[in-house]
């Protein structure tokens, strides 16, 4: 561990530097000799950082690559004071959610983050798949712990939705919109969805994976022909490519700051958030139920997270699960 965080601190000055710093002030900061400083070096050049060197002028960062590594990553985030503390970083899983559960099964502490590169069995809501080729898009999930009763834990979908379409607008021009209970849409494409499973006793939740995929780089012709919705990445809405790891990094410091004001506030402003972002609020709805479509008003949703339906007769029903369409 202590030399996975000297080599991220040694990243975080050459990131922070406006031009060249030297090996005697690196090593002067660090507490290292400026031996261990060169070592270091090398070790983030062999993994596709470039770097140059000159003498008397010491190291500056030219070129970095976009993989989600845990010494990149923790460059953003060293303000967190939870979620993202704890890195797993894998090349390839089946699903980030059942790595994060089986983690978490194992005693993982709150706020352990598992990414990939790529998945080969992604999940979506419902069972359904979740594409994942390698190397453009974001598969994450993190560990939580919170004091819920398990009817309660359904608010962490909402808290989810919150920070992945906050930092989409924050290093982006696009405005998203949420489709509940878990889709983020562009133009009525979906380009992010959200999967929170649980284990809990009857009175209390052991834990929560919040689980997140964001569509970042995919180009037009790596969406299967098949998707049951329409589906869009962040580079091909806003025509330029996104930083995985700066998108990953904000996500993350996004997720750690909703999750710290639902500890201390409840609910209430995370739902006032998502729901001005809804595509749903003040517009008739359809929600299908397993074969059954009932159609009104969307009024909101509900302490639990339910989706509330105007039924014709005036009635207000609660819907937990099921696929909605704005008519």
């Amino acid at each position: 561990m202590a030399s996975r965080l000297a080599q991220s601190d040694l990243l975080r000055l050459l990131e922070q530097a406006a031009g060249f710093v030297s090996g005697e002030q690196l090593s002067r900061t660090l507490g290292v000799s400026r031996t261990a400083v060169w070592k270091r070096i090398a070790v983030l050049r062999d993994a596709g950082y470039g770097i140059e060197a000159l003498p008397s002028q010491g190291y500056r960062l030219v070129t970095r690559p976009d993989l989600l590594s845990a010494d990149q990553l923790a460059v953003g985030l060293s303000s967190t004071c939870l979620i993202g503390q704890r890195l797993v970083c894998l090349d390839e899983v089946g699903s980030t959610n059942l790595e994060a559960f089986r983690l978490a099964e194992a005693g993982a502490v709150e706020g352990t983050t598992v990414l990939a590169e790529r998945q080969t069995a992604g999940k979506g809501r419902l069972g359904r798949q979740w594409v994942s080729p390698g190397g453009v898009n974001l598969y994450l999930s993190v560990v939580l712990r919170p004091e819920l009763p398990p009817y309660e834990a359904p608010q962490l979908t909402f808290l989810s939705a919150v920070a992945v379409a906050r930092t989409i607008e924050e290093l982006t021009s696009l405005q998203p919109a949420i489709k509940w209970p878990n889709d983020l849409l562009l133009d009525n494409r979906k380009v992010a969805g959200l999967l929170n499973e649980m284990s809990a006793e009857t009175d209390r939740v052991a834990f929560v994976i919040l689980g997140i995929g964001v569509n970042l780089n995919m180009t037009t012709d790596q969406f299967p022909d098949d998707l049951r919705t329409p589906a869009t990445s962040l580079a091909v809405a806003s025509g330029r490519p996104v930083s995985r790891v700066t998108f990953a990094a904000r996500l993350l410091s996004n997720l750690d700051q909703e999750y710290a004001r639902f500890c201390a506030s409840g609910f209430g402003p995370v739902r006032d958030e998502w729901a001005r972002r809804c595509n749903a609020f003040g517009r008739q709805v359809a929600v299908t139920v397993g074969n059954q479509t009932l159609q009104g008003p969307f009024a909101g949703i509900d302490h639990d997270g339910a989706l509330l339906l105007r039924l014709p007769d005036g009635r207000l029903e609660r819907i937990m699960s099921g696929d909605v369409s704005v008519v």
